[in-house]
């Protein structure tokens, strides 16, 4: 199951079904069946405060995925600054809507063990993200 959440901000405009169906499709695509995947967006602040909190970080980002997949199911809570993601489409040039799939999907990679802390790893991941959107049209 695949659920979309607030918790301090405004819902952004979703089709969560053919959402829902392009991740599963991307989990497919590396092997994996989706479980519980829980989106939850949230405010620069509230962000913020879960970074501190759960990881000893502080600072402000885009998505903070926690893992809890098992075997070959995917399962974790991904939360998303919609604040972040609005400044950043604004700073690379391209519309929410599209920046907001990317960091959808930026989420389930690394729920099937994709990283992104070296520049050679961030490069594989972007490259995955731009597959994967263009997937989405599915």
């Amino acid at each position: 199951m695949i659920t979309f959440h607030t918790e301090d901000i405004e819902m952004p405009a979703l089709d969560e079904r053919k959402v829902g169906k392009w991740i599963r499709a991307v989990a497919a695509d590396y092997g994996f069946a989706v479980g519980n995947i829980h989106y939850i967006f949230c405010s620069d602040e509230r962000e913020l405060a879960v970074n501190r909190e759960f990881l000893r970080h502080d600072y402000y980002t885009d998505v903070i995925t926690f893992d809890y997949s098992t075997a070959q199911t995917l399962n974790g809570d991904i939360f998303i600054s919609l604040e972040t993601v609005r400044s950043n489409a604004e700073m690379v040039g391209t519309s929410f809507d599209h920046e907001l799939m990317r960091i959808l999907i930026h989420g389930v990679l690394h729920l099937t063990g994709q990283g992104d802390k070296t520049p050679e790893t961030k490069a594989e991941m972007t490259a995955k993200e731009e597959k994967a959107l263009k997937k989405l049209s599915i």
